[in-house]
C-alpha cells in the first residue's frame, strides 16, 4: 500500500496550509492522548506509531492485514487500538470481547465509517450495507430482511438455484462425455451458477442474457472492478482534510464505475417499470426489482428517492453475494481435494443418502450432516470477509473494562478469533468432524460467539441463507455426480490473496469424470 506523491507544482498556495493542518493535527493528538491519559483507561497500543499517519506503515508490508493484526494480538491481547491517520480503530481478535462488542454494545457499534468508495460507489451511502447507523438503514434493512431475503421468499426462489445448478452440471457431465475427462477452471464455473442466480433473482434475467444491447461488458468489467476500488486505499479516507485531492486518480475511476453501473440499473428498472404498466406481473415473475417496485412507490427514504434506494439496494445483493459465495465454494473444494478421507466422506454420505439412481435436490441437505460440516469448517477457516466490514462507535463506551471514544472504527479479527486455541484444538488443520461433535451446535447465524463468519449483531450479514443454500446444493451436486482430483499429484497450492475477502492466489482447476449413470440425465 503505497502512497502516491501528489503534482503541487500548480497548487503552491495549498502547501502552507497543509503543513499548518498537519501541525494543528499533531498538536491536538498530543493533547488528546495526554488528556484522555490521566482520566480515562484506553486499550493498549502498539509502539511505533509516527507523527501524523501513525500506525499505517505497520499494515503497509508484504504480509497480508488480517495476519498482521493476529501477530500484534498474541503481543497485546485480543483488543487493542491502532491510529490509522485521524481514526482511531480498535481491533478485536478474541470472541469474548466480540461478544460484548455485538450484544451489549451492539447498538453503539451499529454505525459504518463514511469512506469515498461508499460514497462515490454505494449512492453516496443509501446502500444499505455501508449506510450510517439511522433511519434510512433501519428502513431498508427491513424491507431486505422481511420482502427479499426471509426464509418464505428464497423457498419461492429455489427453483432458480435448481436450475442454474442444473444447467451448469449438465454442461459438465457433456465435457466428460465427449472427452471421457475434463479439465476445469472451478471459480468460473462456481461464479457462473452464483451470478447467473442472483440476477436472475434481482432483475429476473440472467447474467449472461442480462445486457442485450449495448453496454453489456462495459458494466461487466464495471462489476470486476467494483471489488478492487471497495478495497483500495484511498488518503482522504484517513486524512479527512485531503479530500479535495484524488491520489491515483482513485475517486475518478469510482466514478466512472458508478456511471456505468448507474445507467444499467437504470436501463432494468424502466423496463420493469414499463412491464408493470402494460404486461403486468405474475407472481411467479416477482423477481427484487418487481417487488421494490411495489413496496417503495409511497415510502419516504429519508432524502434518498425511490429509484436511488431501489437501485443501490439491488446492487448490493448483486455484489454482496456473488464474490463471496464463489469464494467460498473455491475454498471448500480446494480444502476437500488437499485431503483426501474427507473427501471420501463426504462422498460416500452423498452415495447412502441419495444414492446412484437420482440426483440431490434440495429436500436431501437437510440429512447431509458432513457436507453441511465441510462448508462450516471451509467458513471457520475462510471467513466471508477475514477482517469485518468495519463498524463505527456512534458515542462512548466500555468494551473489556476499557474506554471506547465515540467514533472509532471496528475492525474483528474474524481469521485469529476463529483460529483461538482455546476453542478449537488444532486450529488451523481442515478438520470438519469437529461440527459433528464437540461444536456441533454452533450455527453460522451469529448466534455463537467463537463461530461468526457472517458477522453478528444489528449488522449481520443479511445473505446468510441465500449463500449457504447456493452452497450446499452447487457442492453436493457436484461431489455426487463427478470423481473430482488435482491435476497433479502435488497438493494445491493455498495461498491467500486478499479482495474483498480472502481469495485463493493460484487458480483452482481439477479434473472430472462422470461417476452417475449417464441413464440419470436423459
Amino acid at each position: 500500500m503505497n502512497l502516491p506523491l501528489a503534482d503541487m507544482s500548480s497548487s503552491n498556495l495549498a502547501l502552507p496550509a497543509i503543513i499548518f493542518t498537519l501541525l494543528l493535527i499533531i498538536l491536538y493528538a498530543l493533547f488528546n492522548s495526554f488528556i484522555g491519559g490521566r482520566h480515562k483507561r484506553l486499550p493498549p497500543q502498539p509502539g511505533g506509531a509516527w507523527p501524523v499517519i501513525g500506525h499505517l506503515p505497520l499494515l503497509t508490508g508484504k504480509e497480508l492485514i488480517h495476519n498482521t493484526l493476529g501477530k500484534l494480538a498474541d503481543t497485546y491481547g485480543p483488543i487493542f487500538m491502532l491510529r490509522l491517520g485521524t481514526n482511531k480503530t480498535l481491533v478485536v481478535s478474541g470472541w469474548e470481547v466480540a461478544k460484548e462488542c455485538f450484544t451489549t454494545n451492539d447498538k453503539i457499534f451499529a454505525s459504518r465509517p463514511k469512506f469515498a468508495a461508499a460514497e462515490l460507489l454505494g449512492y453516496n451511502y443509501a446502500m444499505f450495507g455501508t449506510s450510517p447507523y439511522g433511519s434510512h438503514w433501519r428502513h431498508v434493512r427491513k424491507i431486505v430482511m422481511l420482502e427479499l431475503l426471509a426464509n418464505h421468499r428464497l423457498e419461492k426462489l429455489q427453483h432458480i438455484s435448481r436450475s442454474e445448478v442444473q444447467n451448469s452440471i449438465e454442461r459438465l457431465h457433456e465435457l466428460c462425455k465427449s472427452n471421457k475427462k475434463a479439465l476445469v477452471e472451478m471459480e468460473t464455473w462456481f461464479g457462473d451458477i452464483t451470478l447467473n442466480t442472483i440476477f436472475r433473482m434481482v432483475v429476473g434475467k440472467r447474467f449472461s442474457t442480462a445486457f442485450e444491447g449495448s453496454g453489456g461488458e462495459e458494466y461487466q468489467n464495471a462489476l470486476k472492478g467494483f471489488f478492487n476500488l471497495f478495497t483500495a486505499f484511498v488518503p482522504s479516507d484517513l486524512f479527512p482534510f485531503l479530500r479535495w485531492f484524488d491520489f491515483g486518480g482513485y475517486k475518478k475511476t469510482m466514478k466512472k464505475t458508478a456511471k456505468v453501473m448507474d445507467e444499467m440499473h437504470d436501463k432494468w428498472l424502466r423496463e420493469h417499470r414499463e412491464k408493470r404498466n402494460f404486461d403486468g406481473v405474475g407472481s411467479e415473475e416477482q423477481d427484487l426489482m418487481h417487488i421494490m417496485l411495489s413496496i417503495t412507490k409511497d415510502e419516504d427514504f429519508s432524502g434518498y428517492d425511490v429509484d436511488t434506494v431501489i437501485k443501490s439496494t439491488c446492487l448490493a445483493m448483486i455484489l454482496g453475494g456473488f464474490h463471496t459465495t464463489t469464494v467460498e465454494m473455491v475454498w471448500a473444494l480446494s480444502l476437500l481435494l488437499n485431503n483426501e478421507e474427507a473427501l471420501k466422506k463426504v462422498q460416500s454420505e452423498l452415495d447412502e443418502l441419495v444414492g446412484r439412481e437420482r440426483q440431490v435436490s434440495e429436500s436431501d441437505i437437510h440429512d447431509l450432516i458432513y457436507l453441511q460440516a465441510v462448508v462450516k469448517e471451509t467458513l471457520r477457516l475462510y471467513p466471508a470477509a477475514q477482517l469485518s466490514v468495519p463498524h463505527e462507535s456512534i458515542e462512548d463506551c466500555t468494551v473489556a473494562g476499557y474506554h471506547i471514544p465515540a467514533g472509532t472504527r471496528l475492525w474483528v479479527n474474524l481469521y485469529k478469533l476463529q483460529s483461538d486455541p482455546n476453542v478449537w484444538e488444532s486450529p488451523r488443520e481442515f478438520r470438519p468432524e469437529r461440527f459433528l461433535a464437540i461444536e456441533k451446535n454452533f450455527d453460522v447465524k451469529g448466534q455463537s460467539p467463537q463461530f461468526i463468519p457472517f458477522g453478528a449483531g444489528r449488522r449481520i450479514c443479511p445473505g446468510i441463507s441465500f449463500a449457504t443454500q447456493v452452497m450446499q446444493l452447487s457442492l453436493a451436486r457436484l461431489l455426487h455426480e463427478f470423481e473430482i482430483k488435482r491435476p497433479s499429484e502435488e497438493p494445491l497450492n493455498m495461498e491467500e490473496s486478499v479482495a474483498l475477502n480472502i481469495t485463493k492466489k493460484i487458480p483452482l482447476e481439477v479434473v472430472l469424470t462422470s461417476r452417475l449413470s449417464p441413464q440419470i440425465y436423459k
